[in-house]
């Protein structure tokens, strides 16, 4: 790993420009659950609102098929895009997602096919071989960088001192001590319920949750974020279940989260929007919605996207 950010750094590996299209990256140097993905819708509304015909690349983490996919939110399935990708499509109507294990042969694509002139490299911090103007690194600021070991030791993918790459941190606002970026460019954000979702798909407030009976299910890096939320809304949790990050849900789990919920008296099941993707339509389950409320930085960013 070393060797290979140092080719890219001396030059001996060059990275690929995109004629006609600026790049940005959303990375991070932790293993999975900084909040890459609200970042990256954030990010995708907000340069489409400026104008910009935005792509949005993505590997498509935990997939079963491979090739070159485009993610539309109707069509696709998790087995075919990955539930992130599957996700910002469905809330990214503006933009084209693209899903691929060559991101240079997607940007391509994204600007030959689709006119994109705006490129967003989902998980793209350690992707270095497409050339990138922009490079934001989330971080978690309730987790910070652990114990600053590299796996398997810690839950680094590469050391800290690779945040210096960084042009812009993304700095997810938490409950730990406070994160800072060093002097560098950037962005405070606060994760925060914004809508709840009904079984049929009805939007309700957050806060239709508060003091009712409920059974909390999830399949995320770090669950326990989603029930502290929760929590803060006030609901009456009566019992959880919760599986791997990116866990695909079988027949027999889905009956057993419904029997679980029934023997609590649970008056409603509740899972994450990153969740709902990988559940069958008429699962009955309600979705609890994260939206970005921008705490410090947003004229800088705002600045800092114009002159891409």
């Amino acid at each position: 790993m070393a060797f290979r950010n140092g080719a890219y750094s001396f030059g001996w590996l060059k990275p690929v420009r995109i004629d006609g299209a600026s790049v940005i990256s959303v990375g991070n140097l932790n293993v999975g659950g900084a909040g890459k993905t609200p970042a990256v819708i954030y990010l995708a509304g907000l340069c489409a609102a400026q104008g910009r015909r935005v792509a949005i690349l993505s590997r498509g983490y935990g997939r079963a098929r491979r090739g070159a996919v485009l993610v539309t939110g109707a069509e696709n399935s998790p087995e075919a895009s990955g539930d992130e990708p599957l996700l910002i499509a469905r809330r990214c109507e503006m933009a084209v997602v693209l899903v691929g294990e060559d991101r240079v042969e997607l940007a391509r694509r994204a600007r030959r096919d689709y006119g994109s002139n705006l490129i967003i490299l989902d998980d793209g911090m350690q992707y270095r071989r497409l050339h990138k103007d922009l490079e934001i690194v989330v971080v978690d600021e309730s987790v910070g960088f652990g114990n600053g070991r590299l796996l398997p030791r810690g839950p680094l993918r590469e050391p800290a001192a690779s945040l210096a790459r960084a042009h812009l941190v993304w700095i997810r606002a938490g409950s730990g001590s406070a994160f800072d970026p060093e002097g560098r460019l950037a962005v405070r954000a606060q994760y925060a319920p914004s809508v709840a979702l009904s079984p049929r798909g009805d939007r309700q407030p957050p806060t239709v949750i508060r003091d009712r009976r409920t059974y909390a299910f999830a399949g995320i890096a770090r669950p326990r974020g989603f029930v502290r939320t929760l929590q803060q809304l006030s609901a009456n949790l009566v019992g959880s279940r919760f599986f791997p990050d990116h866990h695909l849900f079988t027949k027999a789990e889905l009956d057993g989260l419904l029997r679980d919920a029934k023997g609590a008296n649970a008056e409603m099941l509740i899972t994450t929007e990153k969740d709902r993707v990988r559940l069958p339509p008429d699962f009955p389950a309600w979705t609890l919605r994260l939206d970005v409320e921008i705490l410090e930085g947003g004229e800088a960013l705002s600045r800092r996207l114009a002159v891409l």
